[in-house]
């Protein structure tokens, strides 16, 4: 199973190396990633296989939001099975 992760904000020095290691503490494996930046703003979507978790995957989740408020950015994880179900036609 995937989770698509997005995260927007103002940029600065360690966005990618922050949700990386949150993703690799709990056995998260980043298989894509996108990153830019325009002007001052940060905009980031990573794709993780989440086969590996060591938790379950609202904790997960809501660490990584946590992340994000503490750092002053917007950090959303979306199961794959909910993103699919959404974009569908």
């Amino acid at each position: 199973m995937k989770a698509v992760i997005t995260v927007i904000g103002k940029d600065q020095v360690g966005i990618i190396a922050s949700v990386s290691a949150k993703c690799a503490e709990h056995g998260a494996n980043i298989t894509e990633i996108t990153q830019s930046v325009l002007d001052q703003y940060f905009a980031m979507i990573m794709i993780a296989d989440i086969d590996g978790l060591k938790a379950d995957f609202v904790t997960f989740a809501d660490e990584l939001e946590a992340l994000g408020k503490n750092s002053g950015l917007e950090i959303r994880c979306m199961h794959e099975d909910i993103f699919d179900a959404m974009h569908k036609i």
